[in-house]
This record gives C-alpha cells, sequence and structure tokens, in this order.
C-alpha cells in the first residue's frame, strides 16, 4: 500500500526539494504540499489516508500549539518536524507530540533516513537532538530547588502549598508537630526562603518541569 505524505512548508522550493529526494529513496509514496496552515488542516480533515506530515514550523498562519492542534485533531497521523535546529525549539515541539525533527541542513540521506523510519518505526531523533534531550533534562534537574527535597520533605511541602498549617499536616501524617516544623525549616532552608509567599512562587515556576 502506498504512503502518503503531506509536506508543509512556506518555501515552494524547500517542498519540492524534499519530495524529489523521497522520490528517489522511498518507493511507492505519494506526495502533496499545503503552502500555510489552514491549508494543513483542511487536506487533512478532506481525507484520513495522509501518514506523514512534514512539518516547517514557520509555515505561514503557524501558532503557538500548533502541533499539539493537529495531533489532536488527527491522532493517527505521524509529524515530522522539518526546520531550521534550535534546541528549544526541537524539545518544545517534541513536548507538543512531535515524532520526529529533522534539521533542514541535513543530507539527503538523513532526510530519507528520518521519514523511513517514522513511518516503519513511528519516531526518529538523529544523535543531535537526542544529546540536546539530555542536557536538556539534566539542566531542568539541576536548576529545580525542588529536586533538593527528600521525599517525606516533599510530603509535607505538597501540604504547605495547600494551605495546611502544621498541626493539620501533623494529624494528616500522624507525627508529632515538633517534627513537622522540623521538615518544614529544612524546607526553607533548602528552597532559600522564610516565607510561604515565597514557596508559593517557587512552586508556580517549577513545579510543571
Amino acid at each position: 500500500m502506498n504512503k502518503k505524505i503531506l509536506i508543509a512548508d512556506d518555501y515552494f522550493v524547500i517542498m519540492t526539494g524534499v519530495k524529489m529526494i523521497l522520490k528517489s529513496y522511498l518507493k511507492k509514496t505519494e506526495i502533496e504540499y499545503a503552502e500555510n496552515y489552514n491549508e494543513i488542516l483542511q487536506k487533512l480533515s478532506a481525507t484520513n489516508d495522509y501518514s506523514l506530515l512534514i512539518l516547517g514550523v514557520n509555515i505561514e498562519g503557524n501558532k503557538k500549539k500548533m502541533i499539539s492542534e493537529i495531533k489532536n485533531l488527527h491522532p493517527h497521523i505521524k509529524i515530522l518536524v522539518f526546520s531550521n535546529y534550535h534546541p528549544l525549539e526541537t524539545i518544545q515541539c517534541i513536548q507538543e507530540g512531535a515524532d520526529g525533527y529533522l534539521n533542514k541542513l541535513s543530507h539527503e540521506n538523513e532526510i530519507a533516513q528520518a521519514v523511513a523510519e517514522v513511518l516503519n518505526k513511528g519516531r526518529y531523533y538523529s544523535k543531535e537532538i537526542m544529546d540536546a534531550l539530555v542536557q536538556h533534562t539534566f539542566s531542568r534537574r539541576k536548576s529545580n530547588p525542588l529536586e533538593n527535597l527528600s521525599e517525606r520533605e516533599k510530603t509535607v511541602y505538597n501540604f504547605l502549598i495547600k494551605g495546611y498549617g502544621n498541626l493539620e499536616i501533623a494529624n494528616e501524617l500522624k507525627i508529632h508537630v515538633a517534627t513537622i516544623s522540623t521538615y518544614k525549616r529544612r524546607i526553607f532552608q533548602k528552597l532559600g526562603t522564610s516565607n510561604l509567599i515565597d514557596i508559593l512562587e517557587i512552586n508556580r515556576k517549577y513545579s510543571m518541569e
């Protein structure tokens, strides 16, 4: 069965070049173009037989959470982002649900390999991308002060941000209120603060990471 691919980019010459590469490397592929975000949605809604969307993220009409929206509307389709490489953009695209990320400066062999792997294996990430993801994860853990808390301290912390007082926490955990005071003091020390307002701000900043 032929694979149907939609290439979407703001430069027609790029779409044409990618099509030529794929036609020479991959047999039994049907390829179409979309020149803006609305056209992507129209084509995907008109038929359910696209296997892959090769997406230029700077396409006309693009918006925040574009990948997430496409995935919500068409969960079956694989999305290979085709863009000028930037680590933060890569991570954001993957978090939104992209199945692969390919640098526009990639050699034609890698372009063909990336498309083949997404079609056959469901995903493609180059060593460059994997290194960026590992570095991001390491940096996030290193910079997030909540990671410094012990498991027991995290439990007390979770009660604190919900507005529980020392006595209420002690009752919930069935331990002495003085012990809660000790945990609370340690939490404040590790987070570099001395008041609950700062604790709430730290939670807002880091709890989603």
